[in-house]
C-alpha cells in the first residue's frame, strides 16, 4: 500500500523530547525521509535542545501561543493538562491536532481514531482527533476483525504494561531498582505508586469509585467508540510490570456464534497492522523483547475458551511507543492527507451517495460490489448490521430485515440488478463471490444478494 506523502506539510511536535516524541521523529525519518518542515516544541526545561531529523538540525522551542502559526498538523505528546490548553491554540491557530492524551478522547465532537479500524472517523473532526490509549489501540486491532464477521458480546482484557508507558522517569526508575535490588539495597518507590523492580503492581492511574481504575476504565470506554460498539461489555485489569518497552494483553472474546481457532487465525492473518505468531509446539508466540521495535501488533496463542462455548482466547503484544502512540499518530496524519480533509468544515462528500440513483437501468452491479467493498467503512457509522440496496454507488434504501428492503426495493425500482448488502463484516477476509443475476451472490457469509 503506498503511503500519502507529509512532505509538503509543516508539522509542530509538541512534547518532542519524551519518550513518543522521539520515537514519533524516528518514525517520520522512516516513512517520510523528505519531511523538513517541523517545528519542535517543548518545554522550557528542554529548550534549546538540538535535534536531527532528516538529515536537518532543528533547535527544540519552548511552546507559546506563536508556536502554530502556519502549522498543518500539530502532534500532541505531553500531560493531560498541557493538551488541553495547546490544542484549542494550535486550532485556532489553524492547525489540525492529533493528541496523545485523555484530555479529549470521550467527547463526542472528538474522532478516537486507529486508522486500520475507523479511519473514516477523520473525516468528522472539529480540529482535533484523539489518539487512543496505548493499551487500547492493539486490543481493537484484534477485535475489528473479529466483530465485523461475528459480532462480539464481550471481552476481558488483563494486560501486561511495561513502564515506558509511565514516561521516561519511570523507565529510568525500572533501571535505577534492579540495579539496587541485586546488589540487596533498599528502594523507594517515586514514580509508580509501588516498588516495580523485580515486581508486579496491580494498578495503573488511581483507582475511581467502581473499583477500576482510571487506565481500566480507558479500555472499556474507547473500545466501544472506536469500534462503534457501545453494546460489546469489556471488563479490564490493568498490571504494570517490570519491562521497558511494549504492552501485552491475555485477551478472552465471546462472540455470537462459535468460531474456531483457524477462522480466527485466518481473519487476523488478514488485518493490516496484525501479524500472527502461533506456533506452540515450536514455542513460537510473541513476546516484549522481541516486538519492541516493530509496528505491527502481533497475536499468538490462540484457542478456544475453555469456559465458553462462543469464546476465544488469545495473547496480545505491541510496541506502546509505536502503535501505541507515535506511529499511530502518523497514521492519522497520512489519513487525513489521503482523504483529503485537513481542515474542519472541508471533508469531501461521501464516497456513496445517498437517495436516487442516477440511473437505475444501467446500474452495475459488480463495480458497486466492489466499491462496496473498498469503501464500506463510510457507510458503518450510520448502517452497521444493517442491510442497504445499492444502485450505482448510491444506497436508496436501509433495513434491519433483507426480506422487508427487497419487497420496498422491489416495488420501487422493479426487477432490474441492485445490489443489497449487509453492513456487517470484513471485506478482505470473505471471497469474492461470483456475481449472477439469479438473485444470488453465492457467499452466505457476506449476506448480500442481488434483486
Amino acid at each position: 500500500m503506498t503511503i500519502p506523502s507529509l512532505n509538503h506539510l509543516t508539522i509542530a511536535v509538541v512534547g518532542a523530547t519524551g519518550a513518543v516524541g522521539a520515537e514519533f521523529l524516528k518514525i517520520v525519518e522512516q516513512r517520510h525521509p523528505g519531511l523538513h518542515n517541523l517545528k519542535l516544541l517543548a518545554s522550557s526545561r528542554s529548550a534549546g535542545t538540538k535535534l536531527t531529523v532528516n538529515g536537518k538540525e532543528f533547535t527544540v522551542e519552548e511552546t507559546s501561543e506563536d508556536s502554530f502559526q502556519g502549522v498543518d498538523i500539530a502532534f500532541i505528546s505531553a500531560s493531560t493538562e498541557a493538551s488541553r490548553h495547546w490544542a484549542p491554540i494550535a486550532v485556532a491557530a489553524g492547525a489540525v491536532v492529533i493528541d496523545d492524551s485523555s484530555a479529549f478522547r470521550m467527547q463526542d465532537d472528538v474522532p478516537l481514531v486507529v486508522p486500520e479500524v475507523n479511519g473514516a472517523d477523520v473525516t468528522w473532526h472539529q480540529g482535533i482527533i484523539a489518539i487512543p490509549n496505548c493499551s487500547t489501540t492493539p486490543l481493537v486491532m484484534v477485535a475489528h476483525p473479529i466483530h465485523r464477521l461475528n459480532p462480539i458480546k464481550r471481552i476481558i482484557a488483563d494486560t501486561y504494561q511495561s513502564v515506558s508507558g509511565a514516561g521516561g522517569a519511570a523507565v529510568q526508575e525500572l533501571r535505577e531498582q534492579s540495579e539496587a535490588l541485586l546488589k540487596g539495597q533498599p528502594v523507594t518507590p517515586r514514580h509508580q505508586p509501588r516498588q516495580i523492580g523485580f515486581n508486579v503492581i496491580p494498578q495503573i492511574d488511581s483507582f475511581l469509585d467502581n473499583g477500576y481504575t482510571r487506565e481500566e476504565q480507558k479500555m472499556i470506554d474507547e473500545s466501544r467508540k472506536i469500534m462503534h460498539a457501545p453494546e460489546i461489555r469489556v471488563s479490564a485489569t490493568c498490571v504494570r510490570v517490570p519491562v521497558m518497552v511494549s504492552h501485552s494483553a491475555a485477551v478472552h472474546i465471546e462472540t455470537e456464534r462459535a468460531m474456531n481457532p483457524s477462522d480466527i487465525h485466518a481473519l487476523l492473518m488478514d488485518m493490516p497492522g496484525v501479524t500472527v505468531l502461533d506456533d506452540t509446539g515450536a514455542g513460537v508466540y510473541p513476546m516484549p523483547w522481541d516486538v519492541a521495535g516493530e509496528d505491527d501488533v502481533f497475536v499468538g496463542r490462540i484457542r478456544k475458551d475453555a469456559s465458553d462455548l462462543n469464546g476465544i482466547a488469545l495473547w496480545i503484544v505491541s510496541d506502546n511507543l509505536r502503535k501505541g502512540a507515535a506511529l499511530n499518530s502518523i497514521q492519522i496524519a497520512e489519513e487525513l492527507v489521503s482523504r483529503e480533509c485537513l481542515k474542519p468544515g472541508s471533508t469531501p462528500k461521501p464516497k456513496f451517495r445517498f437517495g436516487e440513483p442516477l440511473n437505475v437501468e444501467n446500474a452495475n452491479v459488480q463495480a458497486d460490489y466492489e466499491y462496496f467493498r473498498a469503501n464500506m467503512d463510510e457507510l458503518l457509522p450510520e448502517y452497521k448490521e444493517r442491510y442497504v440496496a445499492i444502485i450505482n454507488k448510491t444506497v436508496v434504501d436501509s433495513d434491519d430485515e433483507r426480506p422487508a428492503l427487497s419487497r420496498r426495493v422491489r416495488a420501487k425500482y422493479g426487477n432490474g440488478a441492485i445490489l443489497m448488502a449487509q453492513v456487517n463484516f470484513m471485506p478482505r477476509i470473505a471471497n469474492f463471490p461470483t456475481i449472477s443475476t439469479d438473485g444470488n451472490l453465492g457467499k452466505s457469509s457476506l449476506e448480500a444478494e442481488i434483486v
